[in-house]
């Protein structure tokens, strides 16, 4: 377990940012604490300084985790989001999209969304915006990255891709033996 060098901060950041964009200073200081990103086994941990301090005894090798996984590093150093991070996007999220109760379990098993399914989308979304996919209840349920701006929604036909899946809450059942 290691901090962040300069180059991953950046490169994690700069997706969150996609998300979340100027909120991002609203996840580090946290009025119940400060929080930090660790790197461990290629993964990055959101976890509390407290909680950092007590794990500093366990040994590197018989950690398994810590905090909350938010994503992990690829082979070419490229950050990828996991779904574990949904809950701590969500609330600073600045687009969202809002999809049909039909169209719910066709996202939560890995699809796109399509133009028939979608409910509503927030004003001002650019294409290829990241974006947190919400169920009509204001329930999350995953994140994607829109592949239409809000003008070209309203124009395209509904069999039409709007959001590309990125992570679902359905991962928690479709990969539990591999998600830490």
């Amino acid at each position: 377990m290691r901090p962040l060098t300069e180059e991953e901060t950046r490169v994690m950041f700069e997706k969150i940012a996609k998300y979340i964009g100027e909120n991002l200073q609203l996840l580090v200081d946290r009025p119940d604490g400060t929080y930090c990103f660790r790197l461990h086994n290629d993964r990055v941990y959101y976890v509390s300084e407290k909680i950092m301090k007590l794990a500093a005894n366990i040994s590197g090798d018989k950690l398994v985790s810590l905090g909350t996984c938010f994503g992990k590093f690829t082979k070419t150093h490229k950050f990828r989001l996991h779904v574990t991070a949904l809950d701590y996007l969500a609330p600073y999220a600045k687009y969202k999209v809002w999809i049909k109760p039909g169209a719910e379990q066709s996202f939560l098993y890995g699809n796109h969304v399509l133009k028939s399914g979608l409910g509503r989308i927030t004003e001002n979304t650019s294409q290829y915006q990241g974006v947190v996919v919400y169920s009509m209840a204001d329930i999350p349920l995953g994140f994607g990255v829109a592949a239409k701006s809000t003008q070209d929604c309203r124009k395209v036909d509904p069999m039409a891709i709007v959001v590309f899946h990125q992570a679902d809450v359905g991962e928690y059942v479709r990969h539990e033996e591999t998600l830490t």
